[in-house]
């Protein structure tokens, strides 16, 4: 996990200085040619929420014996709070500091409870790399699920550099 959390942090500090370098109008642009592509302003909002939903999942595993979590429509979160219209550089600096917080959560969570098996879990359906419901998982790799969806989401904003 100490790669996974240095991988973590890198990407962040590294992201943040390319997310910034983007203007208003490059955040504005979306990122794809089909129908519903969202704009690295939409992509970073999604993080956010991606950021938010995990923040509470990575604390409540800590003193439960599940990971049964709630999904949620991340199409209507990305639409009802309009992220197009908030300024790029308040958006990027939420993103950086949230996920520094997560960094701080996930690397302050003990070892035995990050690899305690779960027999009971959602990860079949809320997690990027999802699991089978009948296969048993860990909050190390919900974690480590959370560091490639972001990953991949970065991609999706600097493949057009």
């Amino acid at each position: 996990m100490k790669d996974v959390l240095e991988d973590f942090r890198r990407t962040i500090e590294e992201a943040a200085a390319r997310l910034h370098a983007l203007d208003e109008a490059e955040a504005r642009t979306a990122r794809g040619d089909e129908a519903g592509a969202w704009t690295p302003k939409e992509i970073v909002g999604h993080l956010i929420d991606s950021a938010s939903n995990n923040h509470g999942r990575f604390v409540r595993a800590q003193f439960t014996d599940d990971l049964v979590f709630p999904g949620y429509e991340q199409e209507e979160w990305v639409r009802a709070q309009r992220y197009n219209e908030e300024p790029w550089p308040l958006l990027v600096e939420l993103w950086k500091h949230y996920n520094l917080h997560l960094l701080h959560v996930m690397a302050s969570a003990p070892e035995e409870t990050r690899r305690r098996p779960r027999a009971k879990h959602s990860l079949d359906r809320i997690a990027w790399q999802t699991i089978d419901a009948n296969q048993t998982t860990t909050l190390e790799y919900l974690m480590t699920d959370y560091v490639g969806h972001l990953k991949s989401h970065l991609r999706q904003i600097f493949s057009d550099e």
